[in-house]
């Protein structure tokens, strides 16, 4: 069935008698009269330049007197570390370790239920991000404090690995075409989900079985009842402890820089929007010996080369409290 095509003449009418000064004031009768948001705005616009592009077979111009609108820069919501400390204190389970990640290393939720056991180093104290956003890798902090719970939890998951693969199953999904190059990668311990989820999938058409990471859900519903039972009145979610470990981070002096490199930022302006939360410059001079200290123990102050220890911040400094 073909699209139904405007007459000729009705067709020359829209190319003479509308362009971008009528454009222009639809968009700012959207703003002003209807108060849409921006998103709505720029989606409006987005579909008259189909219409004129597309369907009417027009040129509207290079459109620089339409004025275009911009969503507001919204502040992140940031916890304090005694509200970080209240809050991962009433996380449960698997969950637990999953927020101490999130707000230890500056993880996405994402990137922590996707890390593989290979992507912790113990020994160079750092965590490997694969394929994060924008099919980056990056390296981040792994804090000295994390390293007994997460070695504990690795017993646990390679006590379920060797049941699975007893029971003649065990296999993960590869990333790419990494399944067809190694056929028994799958197997294998370094592939297995650093958050496995509870129980095995099983395909209802071959009968196979395995486990995907922990969904996203558990520790987002989790979350949510930490911060209730923590009696914290802030919009807090799992992504709030990544913003609160780049605030603290900066609040105790470490280089913007370096706080860019941990969470995977391609423009430091994207992380420049701490500053705005501390309400000051990237200059902490001295005003960082006014903070209350860590929640654990000392402050991540002292930035250390990657050379030696494989991330840029020192992390026998650096304890997220648990």
């Amino acid at each position: 069935m073909t699209p139904p095509t405007l007459p000729p003449r009705l067709l020359d009418r829209y190319r003479e008698e509308m362009g971008q000064e009528e454009i222009n004031a639809f968009l700012t009768h959207l703003a002003v009269k209807e108060k849409l948001a921006a998103s709505s705005q720029n989606q409006a616009l987005a579909a008259l330049l189909f219409l004129y592009r597309t369907v009417l077979g027009g040129d509207v111009g290079s459109l620089e007197g339409v004025v275009r609108a911009h969503r507001p820069r919204r502040l992140p919501v940031v916890l304090s570390e005694d509200e970080v400390r209240r809050v991962l204190g009433h996380l449960q389970g698997p969950s637990a370790l999953v927020g101490q990640v999130l707000y230890g290393s500056g993880l996405r939720l994402k990137e922590a239920l996707r890390l593989r056991i290979k992507d912790v180093d113990f020994d160079q104290s750092c965590i490997v991000v694969r394929d994060a956003k924008g099919h980056k890798d990056r390296i981040t902090v792994l804090p000295e404090s994390l390293k007994v719970p997460l070695k504990t939890h690795f017993r646990d998951v390679w006590a379920v690995h060797q049941q699975d693969l007893s029971e003649g199953w065990g296999r993960v999904k590869l990333p790419g075409a990494l399944a067809r190059k190694y056929i028994n990668a799958a197997k294998e311990w370094g592939w297995q989900w650093v958050f496995p989820q509870q129980h095995r999938w099983r395909n209802w058409r071959s009968g196979e079985q395995g486990r995907h990471h922990m969904d996203s859900s558990l520790p987002q519903k989790a979350m949510r009842a930490a911060v209730q039972a923590a009696g914290i009145h802030k919009q807090a979610t799992c992504h709030t402890l990544r913003h609160s470990f780049a605030t603290h981070l900066l609040a105790h002096g470490v280089d913007i820089r370096t706080i860019q490199e941990l969470l995977g930022h391609s423009d430091v302006k994207t992380t420049m929007i701490y500053t705005h939360v501390l309400n000051r410059g990237t200059d902490s001079g001295g005003a960082r010996l006014q903070l209350p200290p860590h929640p654990l123990t000392a402050a991540a102050d002292e930035v250390t080369s990657k050379a030696e220890t494989g991330c840029d911040v020192d992390p026998s400094r650096w304890h997220p409290p648990r």
